[in-house]
């Protein structure tokens, strides 16, 4: 079996269903910061606390987007060992 066919077959049992998704950056936030000093920590504990729940929130959403980004790239990564499939089949 050819190293194409072989490719091929093994993107198929890893690839997920094609989407239209259309490739975006996947930007990840930005950690919170958080004082050293305790006396900080309560001084601005509001503050921080609404930090770190915004970053969680946003990590959530970046990680569905890596998931959405990880599915597209399987989808065009076995499109394009298909086309390169057909491409040496063309060849013989």
């Amino acid at each position: 079996m050819s190293c194409a066919r072989n490719a091929i077959l093994a993107l198929m049992i890893v690839a997920t269903p094609a989407q239209d998704a259309v490739a975006a950056p996947c930007i990840a936030p930005q950690r919170p910061f958080l004082p050293q000093s305790r006396e900080d920590m309560r001084l601005y504990a509001d503050l921080l606390r609404a930090d770190f729940e915004t970053y969680i929130a946003e990590v959530q959403t970046y990680f569905r987007c890596l998931d959405e980004e990880r599915a597209r790239a399987f989808v065009e990564a076995r499109e394009v060992v298909e086309q390169y499939g057909q491409f040496q089949h063309a060849l013989e």
